[in-house]
């Protein structure tokens, strides 16, 4: 398997997803020959397992700060999640117990990359298919997005562990901890349409996300890069759109051109539905002095497990 050099970052280009049985990509078998989202192919083929102690800790440090921390001022309200029974039914693959980080500070907006012109009622064997793809084809434990949304503005929960719980994810390489993962399923590059329900429930999603660790979704959030994969070297203190496209953190054109330039209208509405105002007032938290978690950084950099090391 080759490991591509890192470069640096002026060097680099965007680059596309590749799907497995693309051009210059091994076939693999009928059955897991589906769209993968827009995710780059594997880094590694043989990466660090998580042990079940690692879990344990990181799963007990989330709870008990969790109920330490005062109530934020401004959060929103669960919107309508689809749970993941729906599209998996009986179909899941035996995987480790899901990871936990302490709060969620940002949020990752992706598209897909499948077709756009689906029927609504299909889009849970849409997602089913991109399980597939993901587990069977790339040997990934789980789905690496948190949450799903298709055309219609229907929510669906991703990747195991519970919604309303910091759920580490396997969908922006080096910024999957302390993120969410929502993805639009389509493909919305520069020209395509993006249906505004879909808008409003990615929205609705990051607002809620967002609103126990006290983000404003307009604010700028620092994360640490926890792989060099990424936009950013590891260990690198980066400043990010706490509602932010997959490219701003990894070297892709996910979530696609036309998705990302509608970011600002999602990130005002997330904190209206906050309760936030829309000037800039004492509500507005700029975000780019909040703690990061010194601990929780030293954990991603040494317990990173096999979906840190393989996502996007």
């Amino acid at each position: 398997m080759r490991v591509p050099r890192r470069r640096p970052r002026g060097a680099r280009k965007p680059r596309s997803p590749r799907i497995p049985g693309g051009p210059g990509s091994p076939r693999l078998p009928r059955a897991v020959a589906v769209p993968l989202g827009c995710l780059p192919g594997v880094a590694a083929a043989v990466a660090l397992v998580l042990t079940a102690y690692g879990v344990e800790r990181a799963a007990e440090t989330s709870d008990a700060e969790a109920a330490a921390r005062p109530a934020p001022a401004f959060q929103a309200p669960r919107p309508s999640i689809v749970p993941r029974s729906v599209w998996l039914g009986d179909a899941a693959r035996d995987q480790p117990p899901p990871r936990y980080d302490d709060q969620v500070v940002a949020v990752f907006v992706h598209h897909t990359d499948s077709p756009n012109g689906y029927d609504c009622a299909d889009a849970p064997g849409i997602i089913r298919g991109l399980y597939d793809g993901q587990t069977e084809g790339r040997d990934w434990d789980d789905l690496g997005y948190n949450f799903v949304v298709d055309r219609c503005g229907t929510v669906y929960e991703g990747r195991a562990g519970g919604t309303d719980r910091p759920v580490t994810g396997a969908h922006t390489q080096g910024f999957n901890h302390r993120t969410a993962g929502i993805a639009a399923l389509g493909t919305f590059t520069e020209g395509v349409e993006v249906p505004e329900v879909m808008l409003r429930a990615i929205a609705a999603v990051s607002a809620w996300k967002l609103g126990p660790s006290g983000t404003d979704p307009r604010a700028e959030v620092r994360l640490v890069s926890s792989n060099g994969g990424s936009r950013y070297a590891a260990g690198t203190a980066a400043t990010l759109p706490a509602v932010a496209g997959h490219s701003d953190g990894y070297m892709t054109d996910c979530p696609g051109a036309a998705l990302h330039a509608r970011l600002p209208e999602i990130r005002d509405l997330a904190a209206r539905l906050q309760g936030r105002d829309a000037g800039t007032g004492t509500d507005r938290d700029t975000g780019t002095d909040r703690d990061t978690g010194t601990d929780t950084e030293r954990v991603e950099l040494e317990d990173d497990a096999r979906n840190e090391e393989l996502s996007p």
